[in-house]
């Protein structure tokens, strides 16, 4: 499905960025993967046969040095971006009363500033595509209001905001720009979760138990194809029915 269309994925060296990966390798696509996780990363891009870029999402002069990377990579062209990076500071109890300006502040220089940043580098690319899709990866937290942890469920509702945003502005020039958000998920990157709140989602899906990225993987992968384009502005809460939209 995604045969010749070439994919930018952030935040791709463990987690649900790492399992984005395999799946659209599995697909046929031509990958970059981005992280600041170097050796973890690169060891993601070995196993897909993809290319790395070391990135960090809160310095805009990484976020520019990858996309000049990108403007040189194969054709000069991008078909698709999905914005995976991001960072958690703080998930799962801290009260909002407690948070840091510094943490406040790095949350959002990450997960909304670098989203907006990467969007911007890599649009140029993804207008000479001719059929560019863009995916943020937001979060389940901001739809049904998630507490002591405000700074995250802040950043994840200003990406889906972002999302529609973005949508009409580049639907002119046929890029569809689509967020999922899912919940929980059982990767190593959310073993610092408190137990308590993985029981939270396992017991409140309406489909019971806990869910695993390869679960969500296939509809970011339909969502960064061609047939994707009359979705766009869409947030989908892809948890397995924790919120409905």
């Amino acid at each position: 499905m995604l045969k010749g269309r070439t994919i930018l994925v952030t935040g791709a060296a463990r987690g649900l960025g790492a399992e984005i990966a395999r799946r659209l390798a599995a697909q046929g696509a031509d990958l970059l993967l981005a992280d600041i996780a170097e050796e973890e990363g690169r060891a993601v891009a070995d196993e897909t046969g993809a290319r790395f870029i070391t990135l960090d999402l809160g310095d805009p002069a990484s976020i520019d040095a990858a996309g000049t990377v990108l403007a040189g990579h194969g054709k000069g062209v991008l078909h698709g971006l999905v914005n995976n990076g991001a960072i958690a500071t703080g998930i799962g109890g801290i009260p909002f009363d407690e948070i840091g300006i510094d943490s406040w502040d790095r949350v959002m220089q990450v997960n909304v500033r670098g989203t907006w940043l990467m969007t911007r580098a890599a649009t140029p690319l993804l207008k000479a595509s001719g059929s560019g899709r863009i995916v943020n990866i937001a979060s389940d937290t901001a739809l049904w209001g998630a507490p002591r942890l405000m700074s995250y469920v802040a950043s994840k509702g200003a990406l889906m905001s972002m999302t529609r945003s973005l949508a009409r502005e580049l639907g002119p020039d046929r890029i569809g720009v689509t967020a999922v958000a899912p919940g929980i998920l059982t990767t190593e990157s959310t073993g610092y979760v408190p137990e308590a709140r993985h029981r939270l989602y396992a017991e409140g899906r309406a489909v019971p138990g806990e869910q695993a990225p390869g679960e969500i993987t296939e509809v970011i992968a339909f969502l960064l194809s061609e047939g994707a384009l009359t979705l766009t502005g869409q947030v989908l809460p892809v948890n397995n029915g924790f919120v409905f939209n």
